[in-house]
């Protein structure tokens, strides 16, 4: 794959998954990441697995690819390495609150103090500006729950929980990372260095603004709309797995269809000629593939499918998509392995180049990459040691 980030050098004053995703999404395409953790315990998220394993996965996939150093920013000589880094980069990301950012002198002007070139990337939980601008959050509650989108999933028993861990942020990660992409493109062409803000609620609104805009135009607009069509439904098999059809143009398709599945009745019926008299008489349309599909198993019905020109899928969960016929040519998960050697399997960046996936690799050890990353700044190592003794690196 062509590295198009190769030369850029991003410094990262980020925890858990907003902001970092989007970290790890630049250095799968060439970036270099320089992570910056809290002296005293590294990066939140490192004690907050998803599995009970010895793999934190959710870090691995945020962190992936990364330089670790740690520092005190609340020390004059750790945010000093920290604004020489600064000097020598061409982004600075952090999901820092406010109040944190003014505490630690990591704000636009303290950054920019050094190096006036710098794009600087805010994520945060509500947006710069507003009554809430300085209050923390997360994505189950500013993606899922306040745009309205764990309300139009809700079933009888309410809302289920956020579907994935890092659901928002991983989503939002990839709008923080294209637009980091177009500042770096921006200033390149004009010479300007622009601020770039993202937010987990505008990421959110942004997913549901379909339902957003319709709903202010109209009141009485609600989704998901009424099913009437037979072919664009959920239909559940002998073995009580599940097949979702897609098919729009269900007139044209239900010819086709039925005869596939041998109901050449179907296809002849006078009540389904068209498109307008298949939806006109849906219900019992409906009632006879319900009977068509629970007569065989999701196998069977792969097989009986395969050639057919409409459009369908297999309803997996999320274990079950490595095992998609898709993923493994497209390269869409890669096996990396820890600092141990433990193997997992990470899903790929989501744009290709070149007609190839990102290569990607496991997450820094804490402090990994302090000591090369310091002498890499030309620190005297009787300094350094110094520094280490206090407490201000790791």
């Amino acid at each position: 794959m062509t590295a198009i980030m190769k030369g850029v050098r991003v410094l990262e004053v980020a925890e858990h998954a907003f902001v970092p995703a989007a970290g790890a999404l630049l250095s799968d395409w060439g970036a270099e990441v320089i992570k910056i953790e809290p002296v005293e315990r590294g990066d939140a998220a490192r004690g907050v697995s998803t599995v009970g394993s010895d793999v934190n996965l959710m870090f691995e996939s945020c962190n992936r690819g990364k330089r670790s150093l740690a520092l005190d920013l609340g020390a004059p000589e750790g945010r000093e390495i920290l604004y020489k880094l600064a000097a020598q980069a061409d982004v600075f990301m952090t999901n820092k609150l406010p109040p944190v950012r003014r505490k630690l002198k990591i704000e636009l002007a303290d950054i920019r103090a050094h190096n006036p070139r710098i794009i600087y990337v805010r994520g945060d939980g509500q947006g710069a500006r507003g009554p809430e601008a300085e209050r923390g959050s997360y994505d189950l509650l500013s993606f899922w729950h306040r745009t309205g989108v764990s309300q139009a999933v809700a079933g009888p028993d309410g809302p289920p929980f956020l579907p994935a861990p890092g659901f928002g942020d991983c989503t939002g990660a990839m709008f923080i990372a294209g637009g980091t992409m177009g500042a770096l493109f921006h200033r390149e062409r004009t010479g300007e260095a622009t601020v770039l803000d993202a937010s987990l609620l505008a990421t959110g609104m942004w997913a549901m603004n379909g339902s957003i805009s319709a709903g202010l135009f109209d009141p009485a607009w609600r989704w998901p709309p009424p099913s009437a069509n037979p072919l664009s439904r959920v239909y559940t098999t002998k073995d009580g797995r599940q097949i979702a059809m897609c098919c729009l143009q269900a007139g044209y398709y239900w010819p086709i269809f039925t005869r596939l599945i041998g109901r050449e009745d179907l296809a002849a019926d006078p009540r389904y000629q068209d498109h307008a008299s298949l939806l006109a008489n849906n219900g019992t349309a409906i009632a006879a593939l319900c009977v068509e599909f629970a007569r065989h198993s999701l196998s069977e019905w792969c097989e009986k499918l395969l050639d057919f020109s409409g459009q369908w899928t297999v309803a997996r969960n999320a274990r079950e998509i490595a095992a998609d016929p898709q993923v493994e040519p497209n390269g869409y998960l890669q096996t990396c392995h820890t600092h141990s050697g433990i193997p997992f399997q990470l899903v790929t960046a989501p744009l290709q180049y070149d007609g190839e996936p990102a290569p990607t690799s496991r997450a820094p050890l804490f402090n990994e990459h302090g000591d090369a990353i310091l002498g890499e700044l030309g620190m005297d190592w009787k300094a350094v040691v110094g520094l280490k003794l206090r407490g201000v690196i790791g």
